[in-house]
């Protein structure tokens, strides 16, 4: 087994290399079970035993309106208006919403999240922040406030920018301008065994992602803690794995969207943490086992997973076999098509 300490220079490991480690021991274990699991399903299948085999009976309530590729992995992508922008290495594109390249320009590496406040192009990276106005022109960046940050995700509240850190493990806010304002800190620990600590903000609430947990916490903009929902398991309504959710995004009308890793699935969460429906499942958008990051605007659902990003909305036809069809909430997303 490789040392974690340096013998020669005593050095200890970075935060960001412990919390890698940390991720494939808790992947393998993972894995190992899961061939066991396996194994034991197929050993019963050759016997022709099936009586505990479900099948995938799952009907999304949404359909894919389009879609389109863009020429490399997506890192992230934000809406802004009637535009797309999408991160890939090295490079952020500017699309309309039928995949229409616009514009693009030359960014750094390792890009983690975008969020726009009015013009300006805001871009997360593991320790800093850059600002660019939409035609690639930097107006400002400034450098993490810790040498060991290693940043996730952001989202713009109030007049100020949030920023999670999964090596520091809290939430850090910033003005706009890039001034340090304060630390959060969760009261019960954040926990992100990878880089699963996903923001969002609605209806003057922040809500992240306690991935370890499998919760989502809330948030004021002053950073008083005000709850969580969540809990861990592989059924419908809880969060599978070893850390999720990954990405979180709401609604209008405060519902809180979530997407998940291992077996990727995106759901819907009143405000309070009430589960409310499975929205799209592993087969809808598209396999493997990364999550795919979610955003909402208004009716639409928007996905970007590899290098596609994909609009869906709600479908009357099909959400009339779901339990979608029977919820009762003011959610603009069931606004829908067949009407």
């Amino acid at each position: 087994m490789s040392k974690l300490v340096n013998e020669e220079n005593k050095e200890k490991i970075s935060r960001k290399t412990f919390l890698q480690i940390c991720a494939s021991v808790a992947a393998g274990g993972s894995l190992t079970g899961l061939s066991a699991v396996l194994l034991h399903k197929r050993s019963r299948l050759s016997r022709g035993d099936t009586s505990n085999v479900q099948k995938n009976t799952f009907v999304s309530p949404y359909k894919r309106l389009l879609s389109f590729s863009v020429p490399d992995q997506i890192e992230a992508f934000e809406l802004a208006g009637d535009n797309l922008l999408v991160a890939m290495p090295n490079n952020l594109s500017i699309y309309d919403r039928t995949g229409r390249l616009l514009n693009n320009f030359a960014i750094g590496s390792e890009l983690r999240d975008i969020v726009v406040d009015h013009e300006a192009i805001y871009l997360l990276f593991p320790t800093r922040i850059e600002v660019y106005t939409k035609d690639g022109e930097l107006l400002r960046d400034w450098e993490a406030c810790s040498e060991l940050s290693d940043y996730c995700s952001m989202v713009i509240a109030s007049g100020s920018l949030f920023v999670t850190d999964a090596a520091n493990k809290n939430i850090c806010k910033y003005t706009t301008e890039g001034n340090f304002v304060r630390f959060i800190q969760s009261p019960d620990g954040f926990i992100i065994p990878s880089y699963s600590f996903g923001i969002t903000y609605v209806n003057g609430i922040i809500y992240c992602s306690n991935s370890g947990r499998h919760k989502v916490e809330k948030y004021s903009t002053d950073g008083e803690y005000l709850g969580s929902f969540g809990k861990a398991g592989g059924a419908i309504g809880m969060f599978c794995g070893c850390c999720n959710p990954v990405h979180l995004s709401a609604t209008s009308t405060g519902e809180i969207v979530t997407s998940e890793k291992g077996n990727p699935r995106i759901s819907c969460y009143g405000s309070n943490g009430e589960f409310r429906s499975m929205l799209l499942d592993s087969k809808a958008l598209g396999g493997g086992n990364t999550a795919y990051d979610i955003k909402v605007d208004n009716d639409k659902l928007f996905v970007a997973g590899k290098n596609q990003i994909s609009t869906f909305q709600y479908d009357k036809t099909l959400a009339a076999k779901t339990a979608c069809s029977d919820c009762k909430a003011n959610c603009p997303l069931r606004e829908g098509i067949n009407i």
